[in-house]
């Protein structure tokens, strides 16, 4: 190659300009601001978010960036990875899944510390937030079939994305911003074991950490720290390591190899994540949660509450539910472990568990994964009762749809189907302004009066003039 792939990200990433961006993608990212800075809110009472908080305060240090709501200041490093997993604790944020799945909003703390650290307007934040959106959705492109299908978790693509979102508000030069993508990207791999089997809170905490260490990676390289600029393409580089590359001749060498879903044919797509840089916007692409579960169960959820609402049924009345899913949501959502979750982290990734819930209460929110729900005897009433199959015809049709058959049988020997290809939330389906108030003040309520919950919506929405210090107090309750 003429130049590095990490320099032809770090090109792009300098020379973006916020005149350069199309008012739809301003609103967007506004779209995502509320939607995530709500999620923020509604993991105040997690335990993982305040174990990470009381850390960082017992350490104290300068006073760089602010904890989003609480109004803690604190090193900007340490408060990129508490803010990050802040927004992801409740697994209620943005979900992009092509290739591979991945979060973009869990990199926004990367600009909220770096813009605070250096004064930066929000126009230049909105600008790094675009270029998150960006390249992680990109990497989503990029490995074919997906690092998730070689066992690797998607935190191993936040790594080299934060860097570059930190680093251009820190006003890296070129050679400073390659730098700190060799840096991030050398040491930051993650197995993907935490969304594998019984989860505990590593599950929502790798992303953060990725996003954490590319703050930190875009300061050293400001420092005059060096990293390793072909660290995608070089010899046992990221490509090198992870199959179907030439590092030598830096070329395609695509391999038959057996991964997650049987044997598949594992190479890299350049183009998709370099070719048309600013011709168009990833984060238009991207979608929102209307469940704060995993995302694969959302076309599941749907079907199944369209069933049980439509039909008047209640949670008494069931038989049987027999779940017809593709592959990759088969192998994730019901191995044994999805049975009988004792977290809430497993419990959100258990399409049983979750369905369960959903038939006895007839919606989905952040209080079917508290400790009382996880006792609930109905809900394990019904799980059991709950079937999953894999489908070769339903595999062949993801990414481009997430297609779900759920069928209710009744004990007086009735049955419901229902049949869906995408869920809410989805850009063919996208959430409106009142399901995004409605979920906003769903997740605050608890912590905040309607009119903060109003005056924070106008903050977000009327954010371009303000400095990011600004934007980062008004958020405080």
């Amino acid at each position: 190659m003429e130049k590095s792939i990490s320099r032809q990200m770090a090109e792009f990433a300098l020379k973006l300009k916020y005149e350069d961006l199309p008012q739809e993608v301003i609103h967007e990212v506004k779209r995502y601001l509320y939607d995530s800075i709500g999620c923020a809110y509604g993991s105040y009472p997690t335990k993982d978010v305040n174990i990470l908080k009381e850390i960082y305060l017992n350490m104290g240090g300068k006073e760089e960036a602010t904890l989003i709501g609480f109004g803690n200041k604190i090193p900007a490093v340490n408060a990129a990875l508490v803010n990050a997993q802040m927004i992801r604790a409740l697994d209620f944020n943005d979900i992009y899944w092509k290739e591979d799945p991945s979060h973009p909003s869990d990199i926004m703390p990367a600009a909220f510390s770096a813009g605070e650290l250096t004064d930066a307007t929000m126009k230049e934040v909105i600008v790094a937030i675009v270029l998150a959106y960006e390249f992680e959705q990109r990497l989503c492109l990029f490995a074919k079939p997906g690092i998730r299908e070689r066992k690797w978790h998607h935190a191993t693509l936040t790594q080299f994305v934060s860097p570059i979102v930190a680093g251009r508000l820190l006003s890296l030069t070129e050679d400073q911003m390659v730098n700190a993508i060799g840096i991030s990207g050398c040491h930051n791999h993650t197995i993907g074991c935490p969304t594998a089997g019984k989860l505990t809170m590593m599950k929502n905490t790798v992303d953060p950490m990725a996003t954490q260490a590319g703050v930190f990676a875009a300061l050293m390289a400001q420092k005059g720290f060096s990293g390793t600029e072909k660290v995608f393409e070089g010899k046992e580089g990221f490509m090198d390591c992870f199959l179907g590359w030439n590092a030598k001749k830096e070329e395609l060498a695509p391999i038959d190899m057996h991964g997650r879903d049987g044997i598949s044919t594992w190479s890299w797509n350049l183009d998709a994540l370099l070719g048309g840089l600013g011709e168009s916007f990833k984060i238009m692409e991207c979608g929102m949660k209307a469940f704060p579960t995993e995302a694969l169960t959302h076309t599941h959820l749907s079907c199944a509450l369209k069933v049980m609402i439509g039909n008047n049924l209640e949670y008494s009345d069931i038989e049987e539910v027999k779940v017809t899913c593709f592959a990759q949501a088969y192998d994730i959502l019901f191995d044994p472990a999805k049975y009988r979750p004792e977290t809430r982290e497993t419990a959100d990734h258990s399409l049983p568990y979750c369905l369960a819930a959903a038939i006895v209460d007839k919606k989905i929110t952040t209080e079917s994964f508290s400790d009382e729900k996880l006792q609930d005897p109905k809900i394990f009433e019904v799980i059991d009762k709950i079937k999953g199959e894999p489908s070769i015809e339903f595999e062949k049709m993801f990414p481009a749809k997430q297609p779900s058959k759920v069928v209710i049988t009744t004990k007086d020997g009735k049955s419901f189907e229902e049949y869906l290809e995408y869920p809410k939330g989805d850009p063919r389906e996208p959430m409106t302004m009142d399901d995004l108030e409605n979920k906003f003040k769903a997740l605050s309520s608890p912590i905040m009066s309607s009119e903060k919950q109003n005056e924070v919506k106008e903050t977000i929405f009327n954010c371009e003039e303000m400095s990011c210090k600004e934007f980062m107090n008004k958020l405080v309750v």
